[in-house]
């Protein structure tokens, strides 16, 4: 298929701004689509679920049509669909039910590659279980973690492991199959996967990477703010989360806390037939479009990225830290002399959006010798374009001259 950006971009408002985003790895623009859908939701009859009054209807609808959605995306169970507030939030839900059936001796397995929302909430539950942390470590001049580096830690006593899909701060993905298949060996332990950021840039297939529970986040790849957490069913069916009395108990509504906000289920079923919509035409439901959309997604922003780095590496005094073999179009760089804070300072008053932080992946900022600073993340999304990435090349040029 030909991919078209230009008709994206159209789809954009906040492109009209004139400003090249490459802050999509904290949220990407919205489509005109998503935002239509959102309104149409809150406009209509919206009541409580039912099958009664047209109000009723809509919502029930939305619900069904979200999860179906989301199961579209990731290749998962629609009834193994899990609405929450974000991706952290269902990350410390899912932390504390687990930990319920940990006792001291037990282990669990973080990596220093991730985002502390795939760490911080295992570590609290573990203290409080009284079970041990293991750290697997990657190697800060590749950026690479290999399956070896969590397959070493795992003992019979291992109850979870959390790992990332893709690093949001370096954009290295790791070879989760490879890792659930030595996690997997270990009856009763689990993977747990943070795939807000792979979810981005890849055609998931949560079976295939042999994920137990996968979070992504909507809003992430052109969609609301909000977090989704996939497991099959019959896992869900197993976990007994802290829950109201006459609130619903079947799987996945014991997860959801509350009324759902359906406005931003319809926001996310639109962001979603978005990228499907990249597809054409073609033929196929829906995740069958996902498939040839996200390669042709692939393969536009892989092409950036090469112009990107081509464009870097002219460019006395920058020094790319993002290096893994297999990574998403996402760079952290550093600056001889110079902090990444100016750096972005400078480009955003020339209409160049690219933020420097460590981004929440305090760990892996550490661990790069980065400290908490971090440096200047360049995130390319399905929007972007050859323009913008002369833009930044420029912005950086005329930074390192000043």
């Amino acid at each position: 298929m030909t991919y078209d950006v230009g008709a994206l971009r159209a789809e954009i408002p906040a492109l009209q701004s004139g400003v090249a985003h490459f802050d999509g790895p904290g949220g990407t623009q919205t489509p005109a689509r998503v935002a239509a859908a959102i309104a149409d939701a809150l406009t209509g009859p919206l009541s409580i679920r039912g099958r009664l009054t047209p109000g009723e209807v809509n919502a029930e609808n939305l619900v069904q049509g979200f999860r179906r959605a989301v199961a579209d995306l990731v290749g998962g169970d629609p009834s193994g669909v899990v609405f929450g507030r974000s991706a952290t939030q269902l990350t410390y839900d899912v932390a504390r039910t687990l930990a319920k059936d940990w006792a001291p001796g037990d282990e669990v397995v973080v990596s220093r590659l991730d985002h502390d929302a795939n760490i911080r909430p295992w570590i609290q539950a573990a203290e409080r279980a009284g079970a041990r942390v293991r750290w697997a470590d990657f190697d800060p001049q590749t950026g690479e973690l290999p399956p070896s580096a969590v397959g070493d830690l795992l003992t019979d006593r291992t109850r979870l492991v959390a790992v990332t899909a893709a690093s949001n701060l370096l954009g290295t993905v790791p070879d989760v199959a490879g890792i659930a298949r030595l996690v997997h060996r270990y009856p009763g332990a689990l993977l747990h996967v943070d795939g807000v950021h792979y979810a981005a840039h890849a055609f998931v297939d949560q079976p295939g990477l042999g994920a137990d529970l996968f979070v992504c986040s909507p809003y992430k790849f052109l969609g609301p703010h909000h977090g989704v957490l996939t497991a099959s069913p019959e896992l869900l069916e197993r976990l007994r989360p802290d829950k109201l009395l006459p609130s619903a108990d079947t799987v996945p509504e014991r997860f959801e806390l509350g009324t759902l906000p359906y406005e931003l289920l319809a926001g996310t079923i639109a962001a979603i037939d978005v990228l499907a919509g990249l597809a054409g035409d073609g033929p196929g439901g829906r995740r069958d479009r996902l498939r040839t959309a996200f390669a042709a997604i692939e393969r536009h922003e892989g092409a950036l990225r090469e112009r990107l780095e081509a464009g870097l590496a002219g460019l006395p005094g920058v020094t790319p830290r993002s290096r893994a073999a297999e990574r998403t179009p996402t760079l952290l760089l550093t600056f001889e002399g110079r902090t990444s804070a100016d750096a972005s300072v400078f480009l955003a008053a020339r209409g160049v959006h690219a933020p420097a932080g460590s981004f929440y992946a305090v760990e892996a900022s550490r661990h790069l010798g980065l400290g908490d600073t971090g440096g200047l993340r360049v995130g390319l999304s399905p929007y972007n374009d050859a323009n913008d990435v002369d833009r930044l090349l420029e912005g950086l040029e005329a930074f390192l001259r000043s």
